[in-house]
């Protein structure tokens, strides 16, 4: 058997494992309808940590505090920014009665740490029912709040969201960044649907204070400086306390990266927290990007020469039609169809990406989370 006729088994074993993740684990998800809750309005507190991020507070908190919902507050926590945001927060708080501020000073200890700061904001909440998001995210709807908290109940003290990106014109990183958002979201939603919760974002997320420290917090990972949000629902989220909530009225958009530099840092925060992840999600994921990876190089390889070609289209478009269906599906869901047709072409810039930030990362840590 030559070196040609073993990579091509190889490519039908890639499809195959290809097949088996759309189909059993991400089109659960895509097909999906979104479900909404209004129950009861339940006194939450919203927790929003910001670090030199006084421009963004200005112009998103409005949107907050007009939420259409009878019992909240907003706690902000200003982790040792160095710009105006504390006296931002300040005249905020000085107009309305439901914001509460936590000043963090710098600390050695913990120097460059969101979870120390945004521990002090949860400690400081007045209510149990917990809901995140960041100073740059805007909600998408004056219910959002009401979207979130609806899907808390006696069982349930998780609920995960999602929180998308804006739009623009003409920029090609802009739809990578949507892409990657997007088939991370399909991912992270598939498996909770199917009881494998393993993250979610802190742009929007909600659980319980209880939860919180019933579990001592992020004390397990503190020395870690990214997770606060995937690594505690991947040590705390199971089959049973985890609601998904993705109606379009619950998204939050942020402000996206406008360089390739900025975003790629980003980025290595986010990626160097899987290898604490439980060893099931490690394998599943791992296991996902592993044959995203192999399915381009030997697509390439094998086309190149020729070889079976006539097998190899075939091959190539069952595995396309697949997953231009699970992502269409949940692109719509996500108001982001604008991407079904690039879909193949940011699929492969993003798995060379992810690749080059997996090598980055073993070479040097992210050391700051801003």
């Amino acid at each position: 058997m030559t070196l040609i006729t073993i990579l091509f088994y190889a490519f039908i074993a890639v499809v195959a494992i290809q097949l088996i993740f759309y189909i059993s684990f991400l089109f659960s998800f895509s097909i999906k309808r979104a479900e909404t809750r209004l129950r009861k309005q339940i006194p939450v507190s919203i927790i929003i940590c910001a670090k030199n991020e006084a421009k963004n507070l200005a112009k998103n908190l409005p949107s907050i505090l007009n939420q259409d919902y009878s019992n909240f507050e907003i706690v902000l926590v200003n982790d040792s920014s160095s710009d105006n945001t504390l006296e931002i927060m300040q005249t905020f708080a000085s107009e309305n009665k439901n914001i509460k501020l936590v000043d963090v000073k710098s600390n050695e200890a913990f120097w460059g740490n969101k979870k120390y700061a945004l521990a002090l904001g949860i400690k400081a909440s007045s209510n149990d029912f917990l809901v995140f998001t960041d100073a740059d995210c805007i909600p998408a709807s004056n219910h959002w709040l009401i979207q979130m908290s609806g899907h808390f109940s006696n069982k349930e003290s998780i609920v995960l969201g999602y929180g998308g990106y804006a739009k623009k014109k003409y920029s090609f990183l802009n739809k990578l960044i949507r892409f990657e958002t997007v088939m991370t979201a399909l991912q992270y939603f598939s498996y909770a649907e199917l009881g494998l919760p393993y993250m979610g974002v802190g742009r929007n997320m909600a659980y319980r204070k209880e939860l919180f420290f019933n579990n001592c917090g992020f004390n397990n990972h503190m020395s870690i400086k990214s997770g606060d949000d995937d690594l505690f629902i991947n040590e705390v989220a199971n089959s049973s306390n985890t609601a998904l909530c993705f109606s379009k009225e619950s998204f939050t958009i942020s402000e996206p990266k406008t360089s390739y530099r900025a975003w790629i840092l980003q980025k290595r925060r986010h990626i160097s927290t899987a290898r604490l992840y439980k060893f099931k999600h490690q394998f599943l994921l791992g296991l996902f990007y592993v044959s995203q990876l192999l399915f381009w190089t030997l697509s390439i390889i094998l086309l190149s020469i020729g070889f079976s070609w006539q097998w190899m289209v075939g091959l190539i478009g069952i595995r396309f039609v697949i997953q231009s269906l699970c992502f269409g599906f949940t692109a719509k869901k996500f108001e982001e169809t604008d991407l079904v047709f690039l879909a193949p072409i940011l699929e492969l810039f993003l798995i060379t990406t992810q690749l080059s930030i997996f090598i980055a990362n073993k070479i040097s840590k992210p050391k700051h989370w801003k």
